[in-house]
């Protein structure tokens, strides 16, 4: 018996994205998309990859995206696909489409359409599709209904698994299949796999560029630098100033709080600066870049230059430097007294503490205000926690969405670290389908009542009214309501003691503090 059209589509898409290397699949409910989830259906009894029903498609887009961070974490580079249905449902991806755009994470968002036929006509569910998301996709793929269920199709899925991976680019990131199906959308008989025949291009490995720089250099690792800052700053002797999602922050020439030593003298002395990953955090550092020679290393076709004037070399480097002044970083080191100025400094040096001390839960770190207070008190030690922010355009959407990505695809328990309008900006992250299975992700809200960031703006000169109306926004947020209604565990506390009990289930600890 021949399956109808849209199955066979179904089917065979699903199997190039099992041979391209795709391990998870966001699936989000719907009627257009269903041919597709009863193949991911049978693609997952058989074994083949792992399903992840989630109902919000703004929060499945950010499960895929921290889904697709884990597999770069392990250096995989393999894209998660989030799948929707047609109208409305597709829009709701773009800010995550947005956020693997500007941070390079592979992501594949496979859409469902309605058939040609029914473009502009009014019918249900119907809107253009194809384009939806501007320039942000490294790649777009139109699968009109009808297209052939054979080897073209293959063809298509593996340009856009490898379009996303950034294999062959160096420049990993969103892609868009826009897949159209016609009635009818259930299959005619059931489907028993047969193992898809791998077709996984390599990606390239570049030599390594030799680069010379001045004895009174500094390093600056941005989100998502690595290890290479840290090797990079002792070979050369030089401060390491390093962001808390850099994945840099730790041994002796990482600095804590390096936005106050860069407002000393020493700041003057420095005479270039080399720069990892995608620094955004501190106006300190963006003066620095902007006053100072800076040498950016560029994994890609991508790099941070807000100034417009640095040299770019391709990374991976070797640095030559015409000595080494172990002076130089002694006197960064004698300057740097961190401060906790806040309880809220306090309670985020608690919690990186604590993550450094061994095997603990990996840290999902949220924007605004949270994250400069562990760029100004997290303390760098030798041994240095797992620490990932969505830092490519620093919004507050799916924090705690991406924390519950990086659950499923690593296994290791999370605590995710946010204030509370981020909290209830992605409220429904850790809600459950009843046929999920449950997760270890920890959200930890530090409840000031409102923006905190804005007070260290020049907005905080507005009077208290317009201040706390238009910017400070705080909300009526009940957060032990929230997690009952989400099925989470709950407990309010005032001290740092949750940090002694290990992340198991789904749970959401409000620390409160004192009101901006």
């Amino acid at each position: 018996m021949t399956v109808n059209p849209s199955t066979a589509v179904a089917r065979r898409l699903v199997s190039a994205l099992v041979g391209a290397g795709v391990e998870h699949v966001v699936y989000c409910p719907g009627s257009r998309d269903a041919p597709i989830g009863y193949a991911l259906a049978d693609a997952e009894a058989a074994g083949w990859l792992h399903v992840h029903v989630r109902l919000d498609e703004r929060s499945a887009g950010f499960v895929a995206l921290g889904l697709s961070r884990g597999s770069m974490m392990e250096g995989l580079w393999r894209p998660a696909v989030v799948v929707t249905t047609s109208g409305t449902a597709v829009a709701n991806l773009h800010p995550a489409v947005l956020e693997a755009d500007a941070s390079g994470v592979p992501l594949i968002v496979c859409s469902a359409d309605r058939p040609h036929e029914m473009w502009q006509t009014g019918a249900n569910q119907t809107t253009t599709q194809e384009g939806i998301y501007g320039t942000a996709p490294r790649f777009f793929g139109a699968i009109p209904a009808g297209f052939p269920a054979d080897d073209r199709l293959d063809g298509l899925v593996l340009r856009a698994v490898t379009a996303a991976s950034g294999a062959l680019s160096s420049d990993p990131g969103p892609v868009h299949l826009n897949v159209g199906f016609r009635d009818p959308l259930v299959p005619d008989e059931p489907w028993h796999p047969v193992p898809p025949k791998p077709r996984v291009v390599d990606r390239i490995v570049r030599p390594s560029t030799p680069v010379f720089m001045p004895p009174h250099t500094v390093v600056v690792a941005g989100d998502g630098a690595g290890r290479d800052a840290v090797a990079l700053a002792e070979e050369g002797c030089w401060p390491l100033l390093a962001e808390p999602s850099s994945g840099a922050r730790v041994g002796e020439n990482a600095l804590t709080d390096y936005q106050g030593v860069l407002g000393t003298n020493l700041a003057d002395e420095v005479e270039a600066v080399l720069v990892l990953g995608h620094p955004t955090l501190s106006r300190p550092v963006t003066r620095l870049l902007a006053n100072q020679p800076v040498t950016v290393v560029a994994d890609g076709s991508r790099w941070t230059d807000v100034a417009g004037g640095a040299r770019v070399v391709p990374g991976p480097i070797t640095v030559r430097t015409a000595s080494r002044d172990e002076a130089w970083l002694a006197r960064w080191k004698r300057a740097d007294h961190p401060v906790a100025a806040t309880r809220k400094d306090e309670i985020c040096a608690a919690i990186w503490a604590d993550a450094c001390r061994g095997v603990g839960p990996l840290l999902v770190l949220g924007a605004s205000a949270v994250i400069r207070s562990f760029d100004r008190c997290a303390v760098p030690e030798q041994r240095g926690p797992v620490a990932i922010a969505n830092r490519g355009l620093a919004g507050i959407d799916g924090t705690a969405s991406t924390g519950v990505g990086l659950h499923l695809g690593l296994g290791m328990p999370v605590r995710v670290v946010v204030g509370d309008l981020t909290a209830a900006h992605d409220a429904t992250a850790l809600l459950r389908g009843a046929a999920e299975r449950d997760i270890d992700v920890q959200v930890v809200v530090l409840n000031d009542a409102g923006g905190a960031i804005f007070t260290g703006l020049e907005h905080a000169a507005a009077p208290r009214p317009v201040l706390e109306r238009f910017f400070l926004t705080p909300q009526e947020l009940d957060l032990a309501g929230l997690a009952k209604t989400v099925g989470a565990r709950y407990q309010c506390v005032e001290t740092t003691d949750f940090l002694t009990e290990s992340v198991r289930g789904r749970s959401i600890v409000e620390v409160t503090l004192p009101q901006v």
